[in-house]
């Protein structure tokens, strides 16, 4: 078979070309520092490389969703830790003040205004926030939750934030679950005024025992109901931190000295709540930060894999465009010897 002039020029352009082609592929390599530049380099690496920056991008957000999180467990937690010494003070001076021979009305006078300040504490504690963002308000986070007479205005709402993938964190706690005992109870009367009425009447039916009307207090102030219900029929007494308060400072002012002992055991329950709700957030606080470490564990698998498939290894980048220029420059030198002759053939 005879190979023609044209033949030889066609496989030495094509050589030329493939070495050119090659040549570039390992100088952007070079510039780079990445082997996979296209998906045409390596279209099975390229399609792992992209699921890998995927799963990045989420986490990236996962992380993002569980620092908030967190924020507002720990601001949570610290909250609740100063109310429950709220509680521990109130049971201290009721516990001074519950016997006549212990004080007197001017004493009784006196600690009723620290209570005073004490519920001022409580209440300014309770509407903390994050930003603009409120802790105990459950959806209305942009709303004050306790006003001043700590009258609960948020909701029952929790709001829940995706902290990996399909895994799910509780970041708030409502005031209506962290200042009442039966939190159930306090759903259906205290901070929903409205629904108190009804509330009573659906007692009585289940009860088969008229409704209670609001009490009067003897300086005219009203304090919110306290919830005495038979458990016997679904219901349970429920002790509000605030209402608690109030009843101390009431009792402290108008000399009732039962009513300032009938707080103890109560003061007791609601610190037994506030504990038990602080141990609920611990609980989730070690979740989230398990979870995140989990994540971080991933993070660092999936870039060492990413790595793997995409950095270049420079010292073979290196040795391989050296020897690329080698192949190119003699393509390039047989080129010029093949052309040459039948240029000079056809000068002569």
């Amino acid at each position: 078979m005879r190979v023609t002039e044209g033949t030889n020029y066609d496989t030495i352009r094509n050589s030329i070309q493939r070495s050119k082609g090659r040549m570039e592929k390992l100088q952007v390599q070079s510039s780079t520092l990445r082997k996979v530049n296209a998906p045409s380099d390596d279209p099975v690496g390229s399609a792992k490389i992209m699921e890998i920056r995927t799963d990045k991008m989420d986490n990236e957000q996962y992380q993002s969703n569980a620092k908030m999180a967190e924020t507002f467990l720990e601001s949570s937690d610290h909250a609740l830790g100063d109310l429950a010494e709220v509680i521990l003070r109130a049971k201290e001076i009721a516990i001074g003040q519950a016997s006549s021979a212990s004080s007197n009305d001017e004493t009784r006078l006196g600690v009723a205004e620290e209570i005073s300040q004490l519920i001022r504490h409580a209440v300014a504690t309770a509407n903390w926030k994050i930003g603009d963002r409120h802790l105990f308000g459950g959806y209305k986070t942009h709303e004050v939750p306790i006003g001043p007479e700590g009258e609960y205005k948020g909701d029952d709402g929790q709001m829940m934030v995706e902290v990996a993938k399909d895994v799910f964190v509780t970041m708030n706690t409502p005031g209506i679950e962290a200042f009442n005992t039966y939190p159930e109870t306090a759903k259906r009367q205290a901070g929903y005024p409205e629904r108190d009425a009804e509330f009573e009447r659906e007692k009585a039916e289940k009860t088969g025992k008229p409704g209670r009307e609001p009490a009067v207090l003897k300086n005219s102030e009203r304090t919110p109901l306290r919830t005495e219900i038979d458990e016997e029929h679904g219901y349970h007494e429920n002790v509000n931190l605030f209402q608690e308060l109030q009843s101390l400072r009431i009792g402290l002012l108008t000399g009732d000295l039962e009513s300032i002992r009938s707080t103890l055991d109560r003061f007791d329950q609601i610190h037994g709540q506030v504990t038990a709700t602080r141990a609920k957030l611990g609980s989730r606080l070690a979740g989230l930060r398990a979870t995140h470490q989990a994540i971080e564990r991933h993070n660092l698998t999936a870039a060492e894999l990413s790595s793997s498939l995409e950095d270049a290894d420079m010292a073979q980048v290196v040795s391989d465009l050296a020897k690329e220029e080698t192949v190119f420059r003699s393509a390039l030198s047989s080129s010029q010897k093949l052309i040459q002759p039948p240029l000079l053939d056809f000068i002569r």
